[in-house]
């Protein structure tokens, strides 16, 4: 039996006159309308940087003077006066030692609730706020789950988290800023990028050539669509070199007494010196942050400068993973993986392709094993993190028989309790000012003799020595 042949459908096109379709690219799901992820990671962040450094203080984990340091020169912003930090050398401009009039930006909280806590929690604010932006530019263009992973990512990176566990730095502002500028990159909001950018210059002196190579990205990013924006993110460039130049030249020199104090970090072996800790940390700085495709970003030159200076220094605490160093280079980096994985999403390489897709999710599992074993959040599943010790609370008993407002000589550990009522001055840095008071950390006897070693500080001078808690003696005068 022959069946009849069926009506052609008016709806359907005929196969023969089809024209191929090219198969689109791999497309993410934008974020569309108001997501609240960005800041639930941001309010996470803050909890975890918050119990990890308050933590830390409540322990007198210290390994620096720093922490002392700005929180005298923020004091005296506080009461209007001149940064002096006296840890640097009895009346010492903070000015003449490191360009950082931003940190001013604290002084009204810390009138507020004076003490160096205070500084611990801005920072901890301004560490977490940076990662707003990591993961709305990442949600945007990746879509909320691959924004997601990134964000948390980043917040747990190595270098952020390093900074978090050495005390407070000025870099805590430049994090942000950052991550800012950023994000208005890859929004291709050029004014805003510059905008956010252009307060580097007062956070510390080097990153005025952080702008520059910001504003470059912005110029190379603006050029084939908005000439005129290219142009002036070239002149903003300009400045910030400018600017940084007269800044180490200038600025500096005209707060400090011997000229710019770091000029001598220079001399060393050369670039080749200590190279496989550089390559170490370029390893560390790339490849569990960004499995190296951030180095297929314009973003990434951000960074340059930042690398540049540490790795040509000839001091060997510049060029390692430790310390506060590689803070600003997290947000350069992660948000230049965004920018990679948005472009080879897109790209005709299958393999490529799946790399980059697979990455937002490969860097929060290595984020998230560092973090769970070999980064300063692993302490947060051991009891002592919450726990404050008993010589913590000797040493502050001790400590509580120094009057306010007396000068004190103190070395690293009992400083931090001192610095938001005493002038403080390093132990042996006091330069003939003569301290009512003396206290030390002893418990590996360096000082012998403590009483001893406070006639050989002040010649002429006698000390007595008032009580001993955990290691740390304190000496009165008289």
């Amino acid at each position: 039996m022959v069946r009849p042949e069926a009506a052609p459908d008016p709806a359907r096109p005929d196969p023969a006159e089809a024209k191929p379709v090219q198969a689109k690219p791999a497309r993410a799901n934008p974020v569309g309308g108001r997501w609240g992820g960005p800041y639930a990671v941001a309010g996470g962040l803050f909890l975890v940087y918050l119990v990890l450094s308050v933590g830390r203080f409540r322990r007198m984990d210290w390994a620096s003077w720093d922490l002392g340091i700005f929180e005298q020169a923020i004091r005296a912003y506080a009461h209007l006066q001149e940064p002096v930090a006296d840890l640097k050398g009895p009346g010492a401009n903070i000015l003449g030692d490191h360009f950082s009039p931003i940190i001013a930006l604290v002084a009204p909280v810390y009138r507020l609730f004076p003490g160096p806590l205070t500084l611990l929690v801005v920072q901890a604010a301004l560490f977490a706020l940076s990662a707003v932006p990591v993961t709305r530019a990442a949600g945007r263009l990746l879509g909320r789950a691959r924004g997601s992973a990134i964000g948390i990512a980043y917040g747990l990176s190595w270098g952020v988290q390093r900074a978090v566990e050495f005390d407070f730095h000025e870099i805590a502002f430049a994090v942000p800023l950052l991550a800012f500028s950023l994000e208005a990159v890859l929004a291709r909001r050029w004014r805003a990028a510059l905008l956010w950018a252009l307060p580097l210059v007062l956070v510390k002196e080097d990153l005025g050539f952080t702008l520059a190579a910001l504003a470059v990205v912005v110029a190379w990013r603006a050029w084939t669509t908005d000439r005129r924006t290219a142009w002036t993110a070239l002149g903003v460039a300009a400045f910030g070199a400018v600017f940084a130049v007269l800044v180490f030249t200038v600025f500096i020199p005209a707060f400090a007494t011997e000229g710019y104090g770091y000029w001598h970090k220079i001399d060393g072996g050369g670039p080749f010196a200590g190279t496989g800790t550089k390559l170490a940390t370029l390893g560390w700085v790339l490849i569990p942050t960004s499995g190296l495709l951030a180095l297929r970003s314009p973003l990434l030159l951000a960074a340059a400068p930042t690398l540049g200076w540490r790795f040509l220094s000839g001091d060997d605490h510049y060029w390692s993973t430790d310390w506060h160093y590689s803070a600003v280079l997290m947000p350069v980096v992660s948000l230049a993986l965004v920018d990679a994985v948005d472009t080879f999403r897109r790209s005709e390489r299958p393999r490529l392709r799946a790399y980059s897709l697979q990455l937002p999710t490969a860097v929060l599992a290595a984020g998230l094993a560092l973090a769970a074993t070999a980064m300063p959040t692993a302490k947060l599943a051991e009891a002592r993190t919450y726990e404050k010790p008993d010589r913590v609370t000797a040493i502050e008993r001790l400590l509580d028989r120094i009057p306010d407002g007396a000068t004190v000589e103190a070395d690293t550990t009992p400083l931090t309790r001192l610095t938001s009522r005493c002038r403080v001055l390093w132990i042996g840095g006091s330069k003939g000012v003569v301290p009512d008071w003396i206290t030390i950390d002893n418990s590996s006897r360096w000082a012998g003799d403590p009483v001893g070693y406070a006639g050989q500080l002040h010649p002429g001078e006698r000390y007595t020595l008032v009580g001993e808690a955990a290691g740390i003696v304190l000496l009165q005068r008289g």
